[in-house]
């Protein structure tokens, strides 16, 4: 991952876990929703360390219920 992207990775993830947590899911239940995800992804994503595809944070946007842009405000 580009050191120069780890705020807005860390903002993502950040966001990312508290949408997860608000539905009351775990990682695993997150990954098997958004369907070929593995859980250790959604754990690497969620502290910021993951250089995650966008179609994977559409997948996971998806599974969650959420539009994406509520993942990128701080």
């Amino acid at each position: 991952m580009d050191e120069k992207f780890a705020t807005i990775y860390k903002t993502i993830g950040e966001n990312l876990r508290d949408q997860r947590k608000e539905k009351n899911l775990s990682q695993q239940q997150l990954a098997d929703l958004a369907g070929k995800i593995d859980r250790s992804k959604i754990s690497d994503i969620e502290n910021g360390k993951e250089d995650f595809l966008f179609s994977t944070l559409l997948k996971i946007c998806t599974a969650l219920d959420i539009n994406i842009e509520q993942l990128f405000n701080s």
